[in-house]
This record gives structure tokens, C-alpha cells and sequence, in this order.
């Protein structure tokens, strides 16, 4: 009688388990089904950390410029929350002093020429909160046509020589560039 109750018990914990355990997943798992995954670039650029936080939507066959992602307006440049950069120490980007911390980035594509922003405000969903007031530089630059895809939206931070580096953007068939160099 002893051996059934305790069968039974066990019989019913491993019910109750294998429930809760059905409806729990963890974030890896949760990130790996989403359309959008967040993702990170970051490196060292002389002794400046730079860390980028973004949404990374893949083409899945859409027209991307001009389309989903409109010309002219400002785009979070990512998918759901803002993207957003953070330095370690102070950068010079277009000749205008920035000091450490943390961005929001934001961008304003179009067919010929793209504007690169940095804001004061950086965690927001998309650019719904977007303020031109908090911006912190404009940077106008011309995207580069990159001869094969990148499926899903890509940032990458590039060390071009000593205490200079970029901030590199890429999805589709586009690339930008935010060029900037550290301050001592």
C-alpha cells in the first residue's frame, strides 16, 4: 500500500512538472523564434568600448527601402525598441566633441544620401518618442550598394587605425558608416 501511494505521488509531481515546464521557455529560446532577435556589436577601438543594442529584422523577400522602411523619415534604424550606442570615453564625430555614454541611433534613409543621428534619447519603442530637439549630431552620409545581401540587419563596430574607428550599418543590399575618433 506504502509503494502504491508513493507511486502515485511521484505519477502526479511529474505531471505537475512536465506542465509547468511545457509553457516555459528561456529567453535563448524565446530569441531564437523571434522574427526581430536583439542583438550586440561591439569593440574595442583604441581604449574606447563601443556597445551597440539593436533589433535585427532579416529582408524575408521585402522590399526594404522605400518600403518597409520608409525614405525621408526618421527609422530607429532596427526592429522594436531604438537602437542605441554607447561610448566609454568621449568621441569626435564630424568635428563636434561627444562626450561618453549612452545614444540613442537614429537615421533618416534615402535614395541618395542618408542622415546618421545620435540623440539624448535612446530607450524608446521604435522612434515613436523621437524629438529632433534631443538631437546630439546630424551627420549626412551616402550608403554604400553592397554587391551581395545581408539578410538580417547587421552593425559592426570597425577599428580603422589607432584611436579612430566607425560604426558600420548594413541590411539588404545597404551599408553606412557613423565615422568617429576617440578623445584623449
Amino acid at each position: 500500500m506504502k509503494a502504491l501511494i508513493i507511486s502515485v505521488y511521484v505519477f502526479l509531481f511529474s505531471i505537475v512538472a512536465s506542465a509547468q515546464h511545457e509553457n516555459h521557455q528561456t529567453p535563448a529560446a524565446n530569441a531564437a523564434q523571434s522574427k526581430s532577435p536583439r542583438k550586440a556589436a561591439m569593440a574595442l577601438v583604441g581604449k574606447n568600448h563601443v556597445h551597440i543594442d539593436y533589433g535585427s529584422p532579416s529582408v524575408r523577400g521585402r522590399n526594404i527601402w522605400n518600403g518597409l522602411v520608409a525614405y525621408d523619415q526618421v527609422w530607429a534604424t532596427g526592429a522594436h525598441k531604438a537602437t542605441w550606442v554607447e561610448f566609454s570615453s568621449d568621441v569626435q564625430i564630424a568635428g563636434k566633441h561627444i562626450s561618453k555614454g549612452k545614444y540613442g541611433f537614429f537615421t533618416i534613409p534615402g535614395k541618395e544620401e542618408w542622415v546618421l543621428i545620435l540623440s539624448k534619447d535612446w530607450d524608446m519603442h521604435l522612434a515613436d518618442a523621437y524629438k529632433v530637439e534631443n538631437d546630439v549630431i546630424r551627420v549626412a552620409v551616402k550608403p554604400s550598394l553592397n554587391k551581395d545581401i545581408t539578410e538580417a540587419l547587421t552593425y559592426k563596430v570597425v577599428r580603422s587605425s589607432g584611436d579612430r574607428g566607425k560604426i558600420e550599418m548594413s541590411w539588404e543590399y545597404i551599408s553606412v558608416a557613423l565615422d568617429f575618433l576617440n578623445l584623449k
